[in-house]
C-alpha cells in the first residue's frame, strides 16, 4: 500500500508492475486476509494506524479479486484500467506531430510486440486472453517486463538481446508514464 501510493502518481508503469506483484502475493495467500496479515503484513514495522490501513487495503484487494474471479490468474479491472489509460495516451501521442521522439521510441519497441505475440501464440496457441479479447500491445509489454523482473528475482540469466529489449520497453513505458503525469497536470498539449 505504501509503495503503491508513492508510485501511483509518480510512474504509472512502475505502479502497474507493483500492483501485479501485489496480486501475486495475494494469490500466494489464497486471497485470505487473515493469512496475509499474519504471515506477510506483520513483517512491516509500521504504526497501528498504518497497519490498519494496510490491512484494509489488502482486504479490499482480496475482495475485488474474489468478486472479479481473479483469484488464480488475470488482473484486476483497476489495473487493466491503468493499461487502458496508457494505451489511450499512447494513441494521442502517436497521432500528434509534437512528439517525434516518442514516436521513434514506440516504433523501436514495435518489433518486440510482434515477436512477443508470435511467442505467445506458439506457447498458448492463441493471442486471445481469458476474457476472449485480443491481448493489447501494452499488456504484452508489461507481461514481458514482469517476466524479466521475475527472472531477476530468481537470479536467472537474461540474454543480452532480452536485456536490450527490456531496456527499450522500459524507456518507452517510462516516457509514457512521464507524459501521463504531464497530461494529468494539464501540462501536455497535443495540438
Amino acid at each position: 500500500m505504501l509503495i503503491a501510493n508513492q508510485l501511483k502518481n509518480k510512474s504509472r508503469a512502475e505502479y502497474l508492475l507493483y500492483m501485479w506483484q501485489v496480486e501475486g502475493i495475494i494469490r500466494l495467500y489464497g486471497c485470505d486476509i487473515d493469512r496475509l496479515e499474519k504471515d506477510y503484513l506483520s513483517q512491516f514495522k509500521v504504526d497501528e494506524k498504518t497497519a490498519a490501513e494496510m490491512r484494509q487495503w489488502y482486504a479490499d484487494l482480496c475482495e475485488m479479486m474474489r468478486s472479479e474471479g481473479k483469484m488464480e490468474s488475470g488482473h484486476l479491472q483497476i489495473n487493466n484500467n491503468v493499461i487502458i489509460g496508457l494505451e489511450d495516451l499512447n494513441a494521442q501521442l502517436l497521432e500528434s506531430e509534437k512528439f517525434p521522439y516518442y514516436r521513434q521510441m514506440y516504433y523501436r519497441v514495435l518489433p518486440y510486440v510482434v515477436e512477443l505475440r508470435a511467442k505467445s501464440a506458439q506457447l498458448e496457441g492463441k493471442t486471445i486472453n481469458a476474457t476472449g479479447t485480443k491481448t493489447s500491445e501494452f499488456t504484452q509489454l508489461f507481461d514481458f517486463l514482469y517476466g524479466i523482473m521475475l527472472l531477476r528475482l530468481q537470479k536467472k540469466e537474461i540474454s543480452p538481446e532480452t536485456k536490450q529489449a527490456a531496456d527499450n520497453v522500459s524507456a518507452l513505458l517510462g516516457q509514457l508514464s512521464d507524459y501521463w503525469n504531464k497530461d494529468k497536470a494539464g501540462d501536455l498539449q497535443f495540438d
